[in-house]
């Protein structure tokens, strides 16, 4: 990877921090909607891991796209898919996402999210190792190996095999 075109570590939060991404169903929907960036080749992923309550990424905006219409198309669509899957599914627990807000009835995504601009290599990899580890966390526990959790990059990083056709290794 060349540090001249950065990537940055991205991290967005469920409103509340609600640990609404425990279903598979809305990781899925995570990941099919970077699969549409990376196809339309707005960007480029190299890490991720999709947590109960947030996801973290590392990603690169590509040329000619700007970095917070990509960010929030990216939000915006997938907290659109989200609520239309709740009010399917679940309508109950759709009106926890309920806001008084003049643009919008319900809110899945807090809406700061953090990106930070990945300047070095050391830097980029302490990232994307802290993704790596994050389900191993004692508040998490979801596995005992980072490899094991499906919802992340680290298999990728440990055996080569990209189960959501989603990745770029970040020495290519």
């Amino acid at each position: 990877m060349n540090f001249d075109y950065h990537a940055q570590f991205f991290t967005a939060t469920i409103l509340e921090w609600k640990y609404l991404l425990e279903p598979d169903r809305f990781k899925d929907i995570i990941i099919n909607s970077l699969l549409f960036l990376k196809n339309e080749k707005s960007i480029v992923v190299y890490g991720f891991v999709i947590m109960p309550n947030h996801i973290h990424l590392i990603w690169q905006i590509q040329d000619g796209f700007i970095k917070e219409k990509i960010q929030l198309r990216f939000l915006k669509f997938t907290g659109q898919q989200i609520k239309f899957e709740l009010a399917k599914t679940d309508p109950e627990k759709l009106k926890l996402y309920h806001v008084s807000a003049k643009d919008r009835q319900y809110q899945i995504w807090e809406r700061n999210s953090l990106s930070i601009d990945l300047w070095t290599h050391g830097v980029f990899v302490q990232k994307l190792d802290y993704i790596h580890n994050n389900p191993l966390q004692g508040k998490w526990k979801l596995v005992e190996y980072p490899e094991d959790y499906k919802y992340s990059s680290a298999k990728f990083y440990e055996t080569g095999h990209d189960e959501f056709g989603l990745l770029t290794h970040y020495a290519d």
